[in-house]
C-alpha cells in the first residue's frame, strides 16, 4: 500500500467510526505500528487528526474518542478516583453512572458492595454491576451508540425522569475556572442535566487533565455540584472558582 493510500484508508476507517487505537489500525492495514504512528504524525501536521494516548481521532469532530480508548487514557488516575468514589457509597445506595470512562471505573470498584439501586445509560456500566450483590440495575431505552454504548434521546430522559436517587456520579470533558463543569456533546449534556435534579447530591469525577481542558457546553453552574473527586489539587482561578461555589474537592 502507497503511503497516499495508507493515509487515505486511515481517515477513511476514522471518518466511520470516529477514533481508533493505534494498534488496530496497524492490524487493519497489516502494517506495523511504527508504520502507523508515521502516518498519523502526517495527518497530524496537516490538520486531519488529533494524537491521543494509544490512539488517534479525527479533528474538530466534537464527539469524543470511543469508550474503549478513552479507558486507556491516564487509567491510574482514573482507578485511584474510582475506588475513592466507591468509599463515599454505602451499601444499599441509590445512584446514576454516566457514560464517561471514569465512571466506568467507578462501576468496577463498586463491584463489591450491595444491594445498589443502579440507574444508568451505559451499557458499560449495566454490564459491570448486574447480577451482583443483589443489586438492581436500570439501564435506560433507547439505541445504543456504537462507540461507547451510551443510550441518549428522548426514550432515556423520560426513563430517567421516573428515578430519585442519592448519587448522581458524573464525567466532565473539561473543568473550565471561568464556567466549571463542561461536555463536548449535546446528549451528554442533557442526561447529566437531567440527573442533577433528580439526586440528592451530585459529585464530578474527572482527573487533573480535564483542568483547564476545552470542551464547549456547560452541564449547569458549579453550584449545581456538591464535590470533585480528583487525583491532584487544582489552584488558581479553578480553585478560587470552586471554594466559591461550595464544591468540596476530595483528592484520591
Amino acid at each position: 500500500m502507497l503511503q497516499t493510500q495508507r493515509d487515505r484508508a486511515i481517515l477513511d476507517h476514522l471518518t466511520r467510526q470516529g477514533s481508533a487505537r493505534i494498534e488496530d489500525l496497524a492490524q487493519k492495514l497489516s502494517v506495523s505500528e511504527e508504520t502507523v504512528r508515521r502516518a498519523v504524525k502526517r495527518l497530524e501536521a496537516v490538520g486531519s487528526v488529533t494524537r491521543v494516548h494509544g490512539g488517534v481521532h479525527l479533528r474538530d469532530v466534537l464527539a469524543e474518542p470511543s469508550l474503549s480508548l478513552r479507558l486507556g487514557v491516564n487509567p491510574g488516575a482514573k482507578r485511584r478516583i474510582a475506588a475513592r468514589v466507591a468509599g463515599l457509597i454505602e451499601n444499599g445506595s441509590s445512584l446514576f453512572l454516566d457514560v464517561g470512562s471514569t465512571t466506568a471505573f467507578v462501576a468496577q470498584a463498586l463491584r463489591d458492595h450491595r444491594e445498589l439501586f443502579v440507574v444508568t445509560n451505559s451499557l458499560t456500566v449495566a454490564q459491570a454491576l448486574t447480577g451482583r450483590g443483589g443489586n438492581r440495575v436500570f439501564m435506560a431505552g433507547g439505541e445504543l451508540r456504537p462507540h461507547d454504548g451510551g443510550a441518549f434521546g428522548a426514550e432515556a430522559l423520560a426513563f430517567i425522569a421516573r428515578f430519585r436517587v442519592r448519587h448522581a456520579i458524573l464525567t466532565a470533558a473539561s473543568v473550565d475556572a471561568r464556567a466549571g463543569f463542561m461536555l463536548n456533546d449535546l446528549h451528554e449534556t442533557e442526561i447529566s442535566r437531567a440527573i442533577l435534579t433528580l439526586a440528592e447530591s451530585a459529585t464530578v469525577v474527572a482527573d487533573a487533565s480535564k483542568f483547564g481542558a476545552a470542551a464547549p457546553m456547560l452541564i449547569a453552574p458549579p453550584q449545581a455540584f456538591d464535590r470533585l473527586v480528583t487525583d491532584a489539587a487544582p489552584d488558581g482561578p479553578l480553585a478560587d472558582l470552586l471554594q466559591a461555589a461550595g464544591v468540596e474537592v476530595i483528592l484520591a
